[in-house]
């Protein structure tokens, strides 16, 4: 027989060399051990695999749930949100109009203006024009009552009458110069 301690040769084939090393009981046990905790971790993954099963079907039950409670809700903010996406569409076409509307007033007061100003120029025009016929029509007017005036205070003290300036047969230093002829005399 061979001894534990040494190794152990066996020649299978001429070309196979296989060497048996001799175990001890430390070997022994941490091969054990090895088994054991592959053992172990076999079983935890299996209680792993079956935990998580049923928390994904708790999961997916809770989803269910969850969704049949949440579709009222979901439907109703879908709702509001088409409620809300209509009244901001016509909110933006009456901002629209309103802008035009603005526009289109502003464009007819600037028209507006444009013709009082003209009207306004025009109208500055006639003034002066009916002015200076005023002061024309008071100046005659001032000089006519002058005239009637002196007029009556002479004939009140009975003095002669002057010629008037506008007398074209009158003489005197008062009378207006004659016009020359076409012979070129007075």
């Amino acid at each position: 027989m061979m001894s534990p301690t040494t190794a152990t040769t066996l020649q299978a084939a001429a070309d196979t060399v296989v060497a048996v090393m001799p175990r001890d009981a430390l070997s022994v046990a941490t091969d054990v051990a090895v088994l054991i905790m592959a053992t172990g971790v076999a079983v935890l993954s299996l209680l792993a695999i079956v935990v998580l099963r049923r928390v994904d079907r708790s999961t997916r039950a809770l989803r269910r749930r969850v969704e049949s409670s949440l579709a009222p809700v979901s439907d109703r903010a879908r709702s509001i949100s088409d409620n809300v996406e209509f009244i901001t569409e016509a909110l933006r076409t009456d901002v629209q109009a309103l802008h035009g509307s603005v526009k289109a007033l502003s464009d007819r007061l600037q028209q507006a203006s444009d013709r009082m100003e003209e009207r306004i120029e025009e109208f500055n025009a006639l003034m002066e024009v009916v002015q200076d016929e005023a002061e024309d029509i008071f100046l005659d007017t001032a000089s006519t009552v002058r005239g009637v005036r002196e007029g009556a205070a002479r004939a009140i003290s009975g003095a002669p009458e002057e010629p008037s300036l506008d007398d074209p047969t009158a003489s005197g230093p008062h009378a207006l110069p004659k016009e020359p002829g076409p012979d070129g005399a007075p």
